[in-house]
């Protein structure tokens, strides 16, 4: 399994809990919401690539 799922679920908890409640803050804007959930969204999928490309490079260097 990859080492960082574990660290993503215990970091999506809080993120989720606080972006409930700015999605129901009717002061936040909801730009700054929707680019906030995709900034997460992008550094997760840069930090799976980056820990998959880690983990594929450690098996390779085994052999």
């Amino acid at each position: 399994m990859n080492p960082l799922v574990p660290l993503f679920i215990i970091l999506s908890l809080p993120l989720a809990a606080i972006g409930l409640v700015l999605y129901t803050d009717t002061g936040i804007e909801p730009a700054l919401f929707y680019a906030s959930v995709k900034t997460f969204v992008i550094l997760a999928v840069i930090a799976g690539a980056m820990s998959f490309g880690a983990m594929k490079l450690a098996e390779r260097t085994k052999h």
